[in-house]
């Protein structure tokens, strides 16, 4: 007997707000523990989605690094937001290893809500100090790695800070490519 496989997922690269991925499914949240509002783009989501998140992720938190957790996406154009905490480069280790799960365990999350499209910010790469060209290599073959197990995601977007991090993205991406 013949089993039709899916067609894979692909992995598409942008610079813009991850608030305003309108046609994604899912938006990742580069949380804190806590699952709070804060700076960068915990800050940027909760202030999108509105106080309804807060409460939301009240219950699910703490979190720790490298765990993921989903909520409703409230006012945001998503159907939800998964929060990943992103290991402080340095201090939470093994840092790559905490990384590639939260990546990982997003797309998990991701595919048991049967959506088609996940959105990424470069996780742990602001305020958490993960150098962006390794952090970009340990993002993109986690997800590359990932692909072949999933059932419905067939988008799987990393919306970037600009074009500087876009360069660095596309390089590691053309690199695992290969």
């Amino acid at each position: 007997m013949n089993e039709i496989k899916p067609p894979l997922a692909q992995i598409e690269l942008v610079v813009g707000d991850i608030t305003q991925q309108a046609d994604a499914d899912i938006i990742v949240n580069a949380a804190n523990a806590q699952l709070e509002s804060g700076g960068g783009v915990a800050g940027a989501i909760h202030r999108a989605a509105g106080p309804d998140l807060a409460e939301a992720c009240r219950p699910l938190a703490p979190i720790r690094p490298g765990k993921a957790v989903i909520s409703p996406a409230f006012r945001l154009p998503n159907s939800y937001v998964i929060h990943c905490l992103g290991p402080v480069y340095g201090r939470d280790e093994p840092s790559d290893t905490l990384l590639a799960n939260c990546y990982r365990n997003a797309l998990l999350l991701a595919d048991k809500q049967q959506v088609k499209s996940i959105a990424f910010p470069a996780i742990s790469t602001g305020i958490f100090g993960f150098p962006k060209e390794k952090a970009a290599e340990i993002a993109l073959r986690t997800i590359k790695s990932s692909i072949p197990s999933l059932q419905t995601i067939r988008t799987i977007r990393m919306v970037l800070f600009d074009q500087a991090d876009l360069t660095i993205f596309e390089g590691k991406l053309a690199q695992i490519i290969e």
